[in-house]
């Protein structure tokens, strides 16, 4: 019975499979579970903020794993841990390499190469939402979103933002996922708007939970950027 019922959260995990044809092969994009995802690509496995309650039974062991910052919906050292194999690379933020002193820091505004991979990491910050007036929930220069670059395609993760400069300022992106949720990033409206501005090819909401998906899709009607919407809360 147990072994049925991975079988069919399997299934269902990737029957939501998005692929990405690339010059060098496909890129192949997993939704696991509110920020978490499994990349696959020439061989290799990464994944992006791996973290509880995503189920990883059965899944392969990471390659790579890409850290956004230090909450415990993106940091999960235990599902790093299971998803671990001992040449496997973590990199992450400075802020999470303090906690998690194997993993390799990447900085704002730097740019890394792994494999056929370039990775570039984009701030991802509060302007205005915080717990308290003049605190942020994700403060400005801690906090990475990615640029991955595989095949001369341009994939982008925000991780936790609002509707930043630099998120405006992204450029040649084929593929977005982009979050929305009060109150520690942005409502749909401010979610669309930005996405508005970079206009990438196609746009997946992820880190949604509680938002009208409706909304983000109605304020993007017309502009020529593709919405698709996935399950990121499989029971």
């Amino acid at each position: 019975m147990k072994s049925l019922v991975l079988l069919l959260l399997a299934t269902e995990l990737f029957a939501q499979k998005q692929t990405l044809p690339t010059s060098a092969g496909d890129v192949s994009i997993t939704p696991l579970y509110h920020a978490s995802a499994l990349i696959q690509a020439g061989g290799k496995t990464i994944y992006i903020d791996p973290a509880k309650p995503a189920n990883f039974t059965g899944l392969p062991k990471a390659d790579l794993i890409l850290i956004t910052h230090i909450h415990p919906d993106h940091f999960d050292p235990d599902a790093i841990a299971a998803l671990s194999q001992p040449d496997t690379l973590v990199i992450a933020p400075p802020s999470v390499v303090e906690q998690f002193p194997s993993a390799h820091p990447i900085a704002n505004g730097e740019t890394q190469h792994w494999s056929q991979w370039t990775i570039e990491a984009v701030l991802a910050y509060n302007l205005k939402r915080g717990p308290a007036p003049g605190q942020f929930y994700h403060p400005k220069g801690r906090d990475n979103g990615y640029v991955l670059t595989y095949g001369g395609k341009r994939i982008y993760f925000s991780a936790d933002t609002e509707n930043t400069p630099e998120m405006r300022a992204l450029k040649n992106i084929d593929l977005a996922f982009v979050c929305m949720n009060l109150p520690y990033t942005m409502p749909p409206q401010e979610a669309a708007d930005a996405v508005r501005a970079f206009h990438p090819k196609v746009v997946i909401p992820y880190h949604y939970r509680g938002s009208d998906l409706g909304i983000f899709k109605q304020r993007l009607a017309g502009s020529g950027i593709e919405v698709r919407i996935l399950d990121w809360y499989p029971r």
